[in-house]
């Protein structure tokens, strides 16, 4: 048993892979790899930022939608909540609303205007389709915010693999006129320049797999502020039909 110990301990040492040394990698690696591992870099660089900021600012609109709501639901009055959009600036629902509010007093005054001799008649709306439009036009602004910079993440995703390729294809290039040179196919020849190779490759995944989840995650972020901003528009629509038509 223990001369069998000892055959497993030697056999273990033959075929235990060499640590991992990237750093060594990259430095002999061709100079047109190394520019490609470079760039991989700073699109995993950009992207991550991108990731940062788009959580900060989509969790600060979750959490201003939130108390737009509880404030415009709880006013009795349009003015009392157009008070308090300026405390809140994240909240996509203040630009619907302000829009909306501005097309309202539009309206209003145009109308006003026409019947001078009925100061006091009850206020009413000209056209509700134009609420309508300007709380479109209003919503199609704010998911265009909202989805600022998040389509960087779908071209990193969708362009780092291939540039980590490129840059594999070319170190095996590289590989290959070595053989030539040295006249050897030996694995002393062929391994480090391949290996070297293949840390572009790993490097093009390195950037585009948290790239693809995160844009997946952020896209079903913003679709669920979308949804939350038209069921906020019809309600808008329903008030302004109920009280001002």
């Amino acid at each position: 048993m223990r001369t069998l110990g000892i055959v497993i301990l030697a056999l273990q040492d033959q075929i235990a892979p060499k640590s991992l040394d990237i750093i060594t990698l990259v430095k002999e690696a061709h100079w047109v790899e190394q520019a490609v591992m470079v760039t991989l870099l700073l699109f995993s660089a950009m992207s991550w930022g991108v990731i940062v900021f788009k959580y900060q600012n989509l969790g600060r609109a979750t959490r201003q939608n939130v108390q737009f709501l509880g404030v415009f639901r709880k006013s009795s009055r349009f003015s009392e909540v157009q008070a308090t959009c300026g405390s809140l600036p994240s909240s996509p629902l203040v630009g619907l609303f302000q829009a909306g509010y501005a097309e309202l007093m539009a309206q209003m005054r145009s109308a006003g205007e026409h019947r001078p001799a009925e100061p006091q008649a009850r206020p009413t709306l000209r056209s509700l389709e134009g609420v309508d439009r300007a709380l479109l036009r209003a919503s199609t602004t704010e998911i265009a915010r909202l989805e600022h910079r998040v389509p960087f993440l779908a071209t990193t995703a969708s362009i780092t693999p291939y540039i980590g390729l490129f840059g594999t294809v070319w170190g095996i290039m590289s590989s290959f006129l070595a053989i030539s040179e040295a006249g050897s196919t030996s694995l002393s020849v062929v391994a480090p320049g391949i290996a070297s190779a293949l840390v572009a490759t790993a490097a093009g995944l390195f950037a585009a797999i948290p790239a693809v989840y995160f844009y997946n995650d952020l896209t079903s972020r913003v679709k669920a502020l979308a949804n939350e901003m038209e069921d906020f528009s019809l309600e808008f629509l329903t008030i302004a039909e109920r009280n001002f038509t």
